[in-house]
């Protein structure tokens, strides 16, 4: 599922993030447990929430041991790379260039952070010489 269409709402992210951070499945009492310091929320609207994911392709539900279990359906890796592509061309015009000017000029990152980036190309180019 190469291109995701489909976008995570703000509390959803949230949601999805607790699955995708856990080692297997996880219960919904799990997920409220992790999310309680960001929602307060009562379990129906978790589970609500949970039913909009599974029904989008994010989650699935395995009910098959009395208590629903939920497991990421979607790689993180794979939905973020989607989701930064599609910020990328509605907002920056496709251009990552056009992205760091805007938050450079806007001094939203510092001068520490630019060396940081340079440093990561750098390492990417060495990587991406080597492969070849």
């Amino acid at each position: 599922m190469g291109n995701i269409q489909k976008r995570l709402g703000e509390a959803e992210l949230e949601i999805m993030q607790v699955i995708w951070n856990s080692a297997g499945p996880v219960t919904s009492n799990y997920i409220l447990a992790e999310i309680k310091g960001q929602r307060k929320w009562q379990l129906s609207t978790l589970m609500t929430s949970l039913a909009r994911l599974c029904d989008k392709g994010f989650a699935s539900c395995d009910r098959s041991t009395g208590s629903n279990l939920y497991t990421a359906v979607i790689p993180e890796n794979e939905y973020k790379a989607g989701a930064s592509r599609h910020f990328l061309e509605k907002l920056y015009g496709n251009s990552i260039q056009n992205m760091i000017a805007s938050l450079y000029s806007s001094k939203d990152i510092k001068a520490s952070d630019v060396e940081e980036l340079r440093s990561f190309l750098d390492k990417m180019e060495e990587e991406y010489l080597r492969g070849k």
